[in-house]
């Protein structure tokens, strides 16, 4: 498939951009330089918050005119340039209790987030295992109230050696969340619990009718379950070669190398710079 124009180019951190040992390749880095320096738009979209999501730009150094960062799995669209939030969405307040009472009765870590810290209710391995990959700061709330003081971006279920435990609390929750909000997986160990409608393809969307570029010029990357709806939305969908099997069934297009072997930086050359 030939596109036409001016690209979007959205690609999903961890598993997919990130290297296992959580870094970028240099060889990925200047794929995505060559994006932008032959006029592209380059989206980086993940299920972080905004403040990690934008310091791994930072790094790029794509923190200009062109690129975007797709944050919370398409619950805020955040414009690295202008350094602004273009869209959001929330969780209502009483959705959020709601999911860290039955998470508590579960025995299931659960956190959310504000503008720029994680907030937990306890310390715990997975919170550390966590600000271990993501280097956010963190603040421990001695409640529920104190945690959900505003309408959170999402909320995070957490699970370092037991995913079936997470498919057993989502299954069991399948009722009470058709509505109201959105769940899927972003890792064996993170459950995730979004505004209802919030995804990462219609994150995609958004940015399409925002940049006035035609779905039909874009490329989507990623490797997890909650990338799936970008890669359908996407004229082209890449799985890395890495990625979980329903997302490679999903795909246009798996890639030959992985995460760690700069599946990215293929990607780019064969769809976007089309020099394959």
């Amino acid at each position: 498939m030939r596109l036409l124009s001016k690209k979007i180019l959205f690609v999903d951190l961890d598993g997919t951009l990130l290297k296992s040992d959580k870094t970028i390749s240099e060889i990925n880095k200047k794929a995505i330089q060559e994006v932008l320096e032959a006029g592209h738009y380059v989206v980086i979209a993940t299920g972080r918050a905004i403040a990690s999501g934008r310091e791994i730009a930072q790094e790029l150094g794509i923190v200009r005119t062109g690129c975007y960062l797709i944050a919370y799995n398409g619950g805020a669209i955040y414009d690295c340039a202008a350094d602004c939030i273009l869209h959001e969405q929330r969780l209502p307040i009483e959705y959020a209790e709601y999911l860290v009472s039955e998470a508590q009765k579960w025995g299931l870590y659960i956190q959310t987030y504000s503008a720029t810290k994680v907030l937990a209710m306890k310390a715990a391995r997975e919170l550390d295992v966590y600000l271990k990959r993501t280097h956010m700061p963190y603040r421990i709330e001695k409640d529920i109230w104190s945690m959900l003081n505003e309408e959170p971006p999402k909320m995070l279920l957490i699970s370092l050696d037991d995913r079936e435990k997470l498919e057993q609390f989502q299954k069991e929750h399948a009722g009470w969340e058709a509505g109201r909000c959105t769940s899927f997986f972003s890792s064996d160990e993170y459950l995730e619990y979004c505004p209802l409608g919030a995804t990462k393809g219609a994150g995609l969307l958004y940015l399409t009718r925002f940049l006035n570029v035609s779905p039909y010029n874009t490329i989507a990357v990623g490797d997890q379950e909650n990338d799936i709806p970008m890669l359908k939305n996407a004229q082209i969908g890449a799985a890395m070669v890495n990625a979980e099997e329903k997302v490679k069934e999903t795909a246009d297009y798996v890639t030959e190398a992985d995460n760690d072997h700069d599946g990215v930086a293929e990607v780019i050359y064969k769809f976007v710079l089309q020099k394959s």
